[in-house]
C-alpha cells in the first residue's frame, strides 16, 4: 500500500507538501501540485477515506434503506439516487428491510454507526403511530429523506412521493369513460399510505360519476405477481361480474391477467385490466397494460436534491410528483350484455 511518505521520498519533498498538493492547497505551486498528483497516480496511491472522514467529520457515505431492490420501482429510484450521489462525490451503502420493522431498525442503527452523512429511507409502514428508531434519528439530527409518503412515526422528515391519489383517480376515470361500471379493485396492504391513496382515488372517481364503491368488488391482493394470480382465480371461481380490473400495481395486474388468459378470457374484449407503476413488464406483457407512469427517476433525483440541501444545512421541503396515465391495449369498452327483457319471439 502506497503512503504519503512513499510519494514524498520519491519526489524529494516533505509529506506535508504532498498532502497539501493532493488537497489542492493554495500555498503549493501549480507545477508542484501537477507533478505530485501525476506521481501519486503512477505509484497507485489511493487516499484513505476513513482517515479523511475523521479529519473533516464527513464519511462521504450515504445510506439507502429500502424494502428490496427486487422491487422494480425501488430499483429505478435508487439508480437515480446513485447517479446523483456519484456526481456529488458520495458513495452509497444499501440495506434491505424486507418490510420487517425490526430489520429496518437494525439497518438504520448500523448505518448510523458507520457515520453515514445522510439517510434515504423507504419506511416500513405499520399501524403504530411511533417508532423508536425514527425518534433516535430525529434526536441525532441526522439528515433523512423519506422515499415515500410520510406518516405519523416519520412525518418530521422531508419526503418525495408520487401523487398516487390523482393517478388512481385518472385510471378509474379512464375505465368509466369507456363505459365500465363494475370495476374490481385489487388492493394492496392498506397499512401502507400509497395503497390507501390508490383505493381512495378509485373511490373518488366512482363518486364523481355518481357511483358508490361496492365493497364486494374490492379484493385484498398484496403486491406480487403470485398475489395477482391468486385473486384472479378467486374472481373466476366466484363468478365475479366485473367487466374491468384495476390493480394496485403492475405486478398484481400482470398476475391477474395471466390467470384470466389461462381461463380463456380475452383481454380486453371480455375483461379490461389496468395496473399502476409502469414497470418494464407492463409494456411487454402479452397484452400491453394500461397503467400509471410513476416518475421513478425523477423521484430519485428529487430525493438527492433534498439530501444535498440538508447536507448544506438548508431546509428541504417535501415534494409530491405527478403521475401520468398511459393507455395501452389492455383496456376497451365493456362487452355487450344480453338483454334479458327482450319480448318473446325476438
Amino acid at each position: 500500500m502506497v503512503r504519503l511518505k512513499d510519494i514524498a521520498a520519491r519526489a524529494g519533498v516533505s509529506m506535508m507538501t504532498v498532502s497539501k498538493a493532493l488537497r489542492d492547497a493554495p500555498d503549493v505551486s501549480a507545477a508542484t501540485r501537477t507533478r505530485l498528483r501525476q506521481l501519486a497516480r503512477e505509484m497507485g496511491y489511493v487516499p484513505d477515506s476513513t482517515a479523511q472522514g475523521l479529519r473533516n467529520r464527513r464519511s462521504r457515505l450515504l445510506g439507502v434503506v429500502i424494502s428490496s431492490l427486487a422491487n422494480p420501482i425501488v430499483a429505478r429510484v435508487v439508480r437515480a439516487i446513485e447517479e446523483g450521489a456519484y456526481a456529488a462525490g458520495y458513495d452509497l451503502i444499501v440495506a434491505h428491510t424486507l418490510n420487517q420493522p425490526e430489520r429496518e431498525a437494525a439497518c438504520l442503527r448500523r448505518l448510523m454507526a458507520r457515520r453515514v452523512d445522510g439517510l434515504f429511507v423507504s419506511p416500513v409502514y405499520r399501524i403504530e403511530p411511533t417508532a423508536p428508531v425514527y425518534d433516535e434519528l430525529r434526536v441525532r439530527g441526522a439528515p433523512v429523506v423519506l422515499l415515500g409518503h410520510p406518516v405519523p412515526f416519520c412525518a418530521q422528515f422531508p419526503s418525495v412521493s408520487p401523487d398516487d391519489l390523482v393517478g388512481s383517480h385518472d385510471v378509474t376515470k379512464h375505465l368509466l369513460d369507456l363505459g365500465h361500471r363494475r370495476i374490481a379493485f385489487l388492493a394492496g396492504r392498506l397499512v401502507a399510505p400509497w395503497a390507501q391513496e390508490r383505493l381512495e382515488g378509485h373511490r373518488r372517481a366512482l363518486r364523481d360519476a355518481g357511483l358508490e364503491l361496492d365493497e364486494k368488488l374490492v379484493f385484498s391482493a398484496g403486491s406480487t405477481v403470485e398475489d395477482g394470480e391468486r385473486v384472479g382465480l378467486q374472481m373466476v371461481n366466484e363468478g365475479c361480474d366485473a367487466t374491468a380490473v384495476q390493480a394496485v400495481n403492475d405486478l398484481v395486474a400482470a398476475g391477474c391477467a395471466t390467470t384470466f388468459l389461462r381461463q380463456g378470457l380475452k383481454i380486453p374484449q371480455e375483461m379490461s385490466v389496468v395496473g399502476f407503476g409502469n414497470i418494464l413488464l407492463s409494456e411487454h406483457f402479452r397484452v400491453p397494460l394500461t397503467t400509471v407512469r410513476q416518475p421513478k427517476l425523477r423521484l430519485g433525483e428529487a430525493a438527492m436534491e433534498a439530501m444535498l440541501k440538508l447536507l448544506r444545512g438548508e431546509r428541504a421541503e417535501s415534494r409530491r410528483l405527478p403521475a401520468e396515465l398511459l393507455v395501452r391495449e389492455s383496456t376497451a369498452p365493456p362487452p355487450p350484455r344480453p338483454n334479458l327483457n327482450l319480448p318473446a319471439g325476438t
